[in-house]
């Protein structure tokens, strides 16, 4: 038993009970609650007395046990081997599919403030984040399985306080932990901001040998129905066993906890402020379907890139002199001359439909574009493409300089148009880039399953 990582107490009461790895035990506590479940190997460094079981619903959970527990065998690995040979449903998958400690993949999280796990201070009634390796592991063990962790934080903010600086150091954090022999990495993050960050890793990555795969909480870990633990196991099976090397953010596919999707970075869009499978893919499909209690992956559209086919190539910076501006009807000429006269590089917008705002922003956009600013049209209705050639206001702004976005999400164009003015200060070179598909965020061809359509 301790080959499978259990000491202590939690040893002694194992042994007593005669349990190994892949039996089904019942655990009773010397408080009376009961636990059942298949006990697994437990692979946290520590010598707290916790027992790792997989339940009934797929789910690892540690038991915290003392001299008073009682431990029973109610089925031995070998009777729920043989009922899963005669073509009973599998209690655990083999444990013999899992690899030794130090032979899993090496996958490296990096905190930014969004909660990989987390425990609550009882004391306070806070949840605090959980960022080391050791507390990972013993909130969601099941990671253990998958990979070995290593973890550092980069930064412990909100995700409504990241700012263009901010990914720069996220690039350079994951760029070390690749360099010193990381065969993934998993960025845990708030979810707000989660797909600007990770479009800027898109950008700057300009060759990438392994997954970066994003992942946060819809739902903090202190509630019942918390995504966190099920959202982390997918993206550290992502980042471990994925046969791409992407930038992905990695979530729940439905409401249950059934699979996870991983959406290209420059590609995804959090589309509802709570439901777990808030995260959606636009103009696009997702990269990747994941079933984190079969360990599975299944590929759901061609990878730009393979793991191991490129050299890392980092290409890090990030222009902050760079706006975002949503056109609304009424909107005033001198938002854009304000803009221009405080020296901003750069400006995105998201106008209507094929890509218009009112023509009498035409003038104020020609002076921007005359000053060397760099003006982008993207549109509001996110699905489809702009089209400027159309209608007259669409024509109007292109003879004026405006730089047609594609399909190009909004927010994904800003990101865009922000890395690459910190790489040149020629406009017409900025507008070849903004035309050229970096890294997933332009389809050249749309088909008509990309737009969803729901049942009334």
């Amino acid at each position: 038993m301790e080959e499978a990582g259990y000491t202590g107490v939690a040893l002694r009461l194992l042994r007593r009970a005669g349990a190994r790895p892949g039996d089904r035990i019942r655990i009773e506590r010397s408080d009376g609650r009961v636990f059942e479940g298949v006990l697994m190997p437990r692979y946290a460094i520590s010598a707290r007395p916790i027992i790792v079981v997989k339940l009934d619903n797929g789910y690892n959970i540690g038991v915290r046990v003392d001299e008073g527990t009682r431990i029973e065998v109610v089925k031995t690995r070998e009777a729920i081997l043989h009922e899963a040979a005669a073509g009973a449903p599998a209690a655990v998958p083999l444990l013999e599919e899992q690899p030794p400690p130090g032979k899993r993949p090496r996958v490296t999280i990096l905190g930014t403030g969004g909660t990989i796990a987390s425990k609550v201070e009882y004391e306070t009634g806070a949840v605090r984040p959980a960022f080391s390796a050791e507390e990972i592991l013993e909130a969601v063990p099941e990671v253990g399985f998958i990979a070995d962790i290593s973890s550092r934080v980069v930064m412990n903010i909100l995700s409504e306080n990241m700012r263009p600086k901010y990914w720069e150091k996220i690039v350079d954090e994951a760029a070390k932990a690749i360099q010193e022999g990381a065969e993934g990495i998993v960025v845990a993050h708030g979810t707000d901001t989660m797909a600007y960050t990770a479009s800027a890793l898109a950008f700057a990555f300009r060759g990438l040998p392994v997954p970066i795969a994003f992942v946060g909480a819809q739902r903090s870990s202190d509630r019942p129905s918390s995504d966190a633990a099920f959202n982390l196991v997918a993206a550290t099976l992502v980042a471990a066993r994925a046969p791409f090397a992407e930038v992905v953010v990695v979530m729940h596919g439905e409401a249950g906890d059934t699979y996870a999707l991983a959406h290209r970075a420059t590609r995804v869009r959090k589309m509802h402020t709570s439901r777990r499978d808030a995260f959606q893919t636009i103009n696009g499909r997702p990269l990747a379907k994941i079933y984190p209690f079969e360990g599975r992956i299944e590929l759901r559209d061609k990878p730009l890139r393979e793991r191991g086919r490129e050299e890392l190539h980092v290409v890090n910076g990030f222009e902050e002199k760079v706006a975002l501006v949503k056109y609304y009807p009424g909107m005033e000429a001198e938002l854009i001359d304000f803009l221009v006269d405080r020296g901003y590089r750069g400006i995105v917008l998201e106008g209507t439909g094929l890509g218009h705002v009112g023509e009498w922003l035409v003038e104020s956009i020609r002076r921007a574009v005359e000053q060397g600013v760099v003006v982008v049209m993207t549109s509001q209705t996110l699905f489809g493409r702009v089209n400027m050639n159309v209608y007259t206001t669409g024509r109007k702004l292109l003879q004026a300089g405006v730089i047609p976005g594609e399909d190009m999400l909004p927010e994904v164009a800003f990101v865009k148009l922000s890395w690459i003015l910190a790489h040149t200060h020629d406009p017409r070179e900025a507008g070849r880039m903004l035309r050229e598909n970096l890294a997933g965020e332009i389809t050249y061809r749309h088909t008509l399953d990309l737009y969803p359509r729901w049942p009334h």
